[in-house]
């Protein structure tokens, strides 16, 4: 999976850099702006069913999968009728030209990629992680192969269309064929009322959190066209790259603090040094993009993507500071806080939201959403405080010197030389004596492959 994902990553942006240098910004952009919707609501529709039939209990074999997807079928019908229904509503709020068939066409891959979160639940709990990043990995590969030529025709937006119905369709078939499920209608009202009972205390809160994604198609659009959406959206997936390992970091987090919930003392710390680990893996890689962005930018991306070189610091500073707070709700999720985080990611989204909706539209432009992500930090104190009442004090004086040091030097092209300032402050006695710990633990895991293991 670690393979997959990093030969994902490296194709994933050489084909976004030659698809975006055809598409251009204004074309990439209305297809990121419908792209954003389907995809809250395809987290909507999954209903933590792929969750469930992961970590359920009791009977093997293939039934309960098959009860999967009976339920997912239906669900993935509702929610793409939903959003059917929602469009001529969304047309007329985002009121780019050519948005609603393009979403349409979108919308109508719902039912499929639902369907495939029970073969990928399937392969994941018989441990079939290789067979399902091929499956992946070549569905990524065949949306570029489609989606390229076609742009090179000019097709413009329905190159991506295109190339996504591609991907879908062959995920979903490869991953039926590994699974070897057959299709077969199942109906247990006791099993339907598990799944559904257990995936809405599990998803709610993400359903939240997951309004974060509809910022830029209905604010940003809405008052700065399709082209600021492209510019948006590029320099939110340059940093959802560069920073994968949170990602990962987070779900390996909530077995490991699983074994902890017993001691309070111990989870704190595992807490404490797990946000500094997330520190350094996902700061050092974004702030050696904010140093090359200005040459790289141009070069992979074209001269009309250089507005992303003054959005990507400010996204970055809320992707390095969620990695240090996304390991609190790591915990509270493992002791069954879900109301606490669901109150975080209100806040949190509040706050993004409402600044977006006030800065976007003022002549800040498309900074107006980097700067909301700056007032969304506020939002983590929230999350703290509920993390020390439920485990005790937590020290994150050296992830916070750490943070502060990374995230004002991504600001180097507006304040340098004054942003590396800050990294006087890795020379404190106890900041050097951590930074040295933590880069020799995590050099002797991967020299001894016990990363995933430790």
């Amino acid at each position: 999976m670690v393979l997959r994902q990093g030969l994902g990553i490296l194709f994933g942006l050489l084909g976004t850099a030659l698809l975006l240098r055809v598409l251009g910004p204004k074309e990439y952009g209305l297809y990121a702006a419908s792209l954003g919707l389907y995809t809250y609501l395809l987290g909507l529709g999954q209903w933590g069913i792929g969750a469930y039939l992961v970590r359920r209990e009791g009977e093997e074999g293939v039934r309960p999968f098959q009860q999967g997807l009976s339920l997912m079928l239906l669900l993935g019908t509702a929610t793409a009728l939903f959003g059917i229904l929602l469009l001529p509503l969304l047309g007329r709020w985002v009121g780019l030209e050519g948005f609603m068939p393009v979403a349409l066409a979108l919308f109508l891959g719902l039912p499929f990629s639902l369907l495939s979160l029970p073969f990928t639940a399937y392969l994941e709990r018989s441990l079939e992680y290789a067979g399902l990043a091929r499956v992946e990995l070549l569905g990524q590969v065949l949306y570029y192969l489609l989606a390229l030529p076609l742009a090179l025709g000019g097709l413009g937006v329905w190159a991506p269309v295109l190339g996504f119905w591609g991907q879908t369709i062959f995920t979903f078939l490869g991953l039926w064929w590994l699974s070897r499920i057959p299709f077969r209608w199942r109906w247990d009202l006791k099993e339907v009322q598990s799944m559904l009972r257990y995936g809405l205390g599990f998803s709610s809160s993400l359903w939240v959190w997951q309004l974060r994604s509809l910022v830029n198609p209905l604010i940003v659009g809405r008052y700065l066209g399709a082209e600021a959406v492209g510019q948006v959206q590029l320099s939110i997936r340059l940093v959802e790259t560069l920073a994968f390992i949170k990602g990962v970091s987070w779900r390996l987090s909530m077995p490991a603090f699983a074994r902890l919930q017993g001691d309070r003392r111990r989870l704190a710390q595992a807490i404490a040094e797990a946000a500094e680990v997330q520190v350094l893996l996902v700061g050092l890689p974004l702030l050696a993009f904010s140093f090359l962005g200005p040459w790289v930018i141009p070069v992979l991306f074209g001269p009309a993507w250089m507005p992303v070189v003054t959005l990507f610091p400010f996204v970055a500073l809320g992707y390095l500071l969620n990695s240090i707070f996304n390991m609190h709700s790591s915990a509270l999720y493992v002791l069954r806080r879900n109301f606490e985080v669901t109150v975080f990611h209100v806040v949190h989204v509040f706050l993004f939201a409402g600044t977006a909706w006030l800065l976007v539209g003022s002549s800040l432009g498309p900074l107006g959403y980097g700067w909301a992500e700056v007032v969304a930090l506020g939002s983590y104190f929230v999350i703290y405080r509920e993390t020390v009442k439920a485990v005790g004090p937590l020290d994150h004086s050296v992830a916070l010197t750490w943070s502060f040091a990374l995230g004002l030097a991504l600001f180097w092209p507006f304040m340098a030389p004054l942003a590396l300032l800050p990294f006087l402050a890795l020379a404190l006695s106890r900041s050097r004596k951590r930074l040295w710990e933590v880069s020799a633990s995590l050099w002797s895991g991967l020299r001894g492959g016990r990363i995933l293991g430790g």
